[in-house]
């Protein structure tokens, strides 16, 4: 049994690197830490622990976690720092001989932390075998962020063939609606205004609960205390029309949808593994469109796939370009090891995949100021986030067109009612 009492008056500092599934997390852990003495560090002090939440995506995400995690000691060269997240569990040895690791916790030792930071316990590396991993602990982000992350679910079952998140995080699982909605409305009592419901395949959410997706965005969209809900990246095989149309009447969830199609050629489509063709997706976005025509579509897509030729790439930027979508997620196929994609031929070059990723960022460019043209003269509601006085502020909309002000005070984590007239001088964003 640990004393907590020696935690008292600790100060501690988080990082985190990645998606919005680790901020909700690492905003857990602090709140963890928060209710047994540890508060957390004001800027400029020096923390006796650093808790650094990783990411593994790409190759880039691991080396940008290793700089992290070296400037981090640096900043606070006394203190204790932990490890964890998706680098940790994937790569728990390299982790730990970082210059500066004192502990590397997997994906299922976040949450006892306390339990590692006694001073009798010598452990230098404590990661679970992925097959392990079962557990499933929601969590709620709040802090200094005008929007909520609520992790719903964790984990993927669905192994595509370039991708280490089910090696890091395990086979899909999730809380229940019950403890979810309980989340929410008490979010929504402290103050906050919107929700995003993240995960790593939430469209999965109830294989741990016999419980299915609409049926929590159902009871979601009744929790009063909540302004609005967003639904972050879903599968599209997992996006129903059901669940379209109820959105398009919901009260509280908005049309704002983040849709991964990872390539507009059938070939490549099968040599990723997806669950899915082109001319599905196709059906989708216009789905969309028609139920929804104000919606914010933004579309995720890899370039540079082992495999990807010319003509392949050439299918997939025709194919975007008949798409009624927003914007692009452009991402530079990385290798993982262990991935299945590392057997695929022919390797893409470097400049090839530069080449592929600026195309479609023009392409993405172009869609994106097209759509925010076609809202030139609408009213929008618009929540606007915390920001320093004698500043621009900047808030969204309901279908997430990113809109700026000048700074006011009484605005702040409000919806305002506004009419979007023209774009702002860096074209980054509209005004009213």
């Amino acid at each position: 049994m640990i004393d907590r009492h020696i935690f008292e008056n600790k100060k501690a500092v988080y990082y985190t690197l990645g998606c919005k599934l680790n901020f909700a997390e690492t905003s857990s852990i602090c709140k963890y830490l928060s209710e047994n003495g540890i508060r957390k560090a004001l800027p400029g002090e020096k923390a006796d622990i650093c808790i650094v939440n990783t990411c593994s995506v790409t190759e880039l995400a691991d080396k940008k976690c290793r700089q992290a995690i070296r400037r981090i000691k640096k900043e606070h060269p006394d203190s204790f720092l932990i490890a964890t997240g998706c680098y940790a569990q994937l790569k728990p040895e390299e982790t730990s001989r970082i210059e500066g690791v004192d502990l590397v916790l997997g994906a299922n030792q976040k949450m006892d932390i306390l339990d590692f930071l006694d001073a009798k316990n010598e452990t230098k590396i404590a990661v679970l075998p992925v097959k392990d991993i079962k557990s499933f602990i929601p969590s709620c982000s709040g802090g200094d962020r005008t929007r909520h992350f609520l992790k719903v679910q964790d984990g993927c079952d669905y192994f595509c063939s370039y991708c280490t998140i089910p090696f890091a995080r395990g086979r899909s699982r999730n809380g229940s609606i019950a403890e979810l909605v309980k989340m929410a409305e008490e979010a929504g009592k402290t103050g906050g205004k919107e929700i995003v419901l993240t995960g790593v395949n939430i469209g999965d959410f109830g294989k741990t609960t016999g419980e299915t997706f609409i049926d929590l965005i159902k009871a979601l969209d009744k929790v009063e205390s909540v302004e609005r809900f967003r639904i972050s990246s879903i599968e599209p095989n997992l996006l129903t029309d059901e669940m379209l149309e109820f959105i398009a009447q919901s009260k509280r969830f908005t049309p704002h949808f983040h849709i991964p199609l990872q390539s507009g050629s059938d070939e490549v489509l099968k040599l990723m593994r997806r669950k899915y063709n082109t001319a599905f997706f196709s059906s989708k976005i216009n789905k969309i469109r028609q139920l929804m025509p104000e919606s914010f579509i933004g579309i995720d897509v890899i370039v540079g796939l082992r495999g990807e030729t010319a003509e392949y790439f050439n299918e997939t930027k025709l194919f975007l370009e008949t798409l009624p979508f927003s914007q692009l997620h452009v991402f530079t196929y990385s290798e993982r090891e262990g991935t299945a994609a590392l057997k695929i031929e022919p390797v893409v070059s470097p400049a090839e995949k530069q080449e592929r990723s600026r195309q479609l960022l023009e392409l993405s460019a172009n869609k994106l100021e097209y759509f925010y043209r076609s809202q030139i003269g609408f009213t929008r509601r618009v929540l606007f986030e915390h920001a320093k006085k004698g500043t621009k502020m900047y808030g969204f909309t309901e279908n997430y067109i990113k809109v700026e002000a000048n700074y006011n005070l009484n605005c702040i984590n409000k919806l305002i009612d506004v009419t979007l007239l023209n774009f702002n001088e860096d074209k980054t964003a509209l005004i009213f």
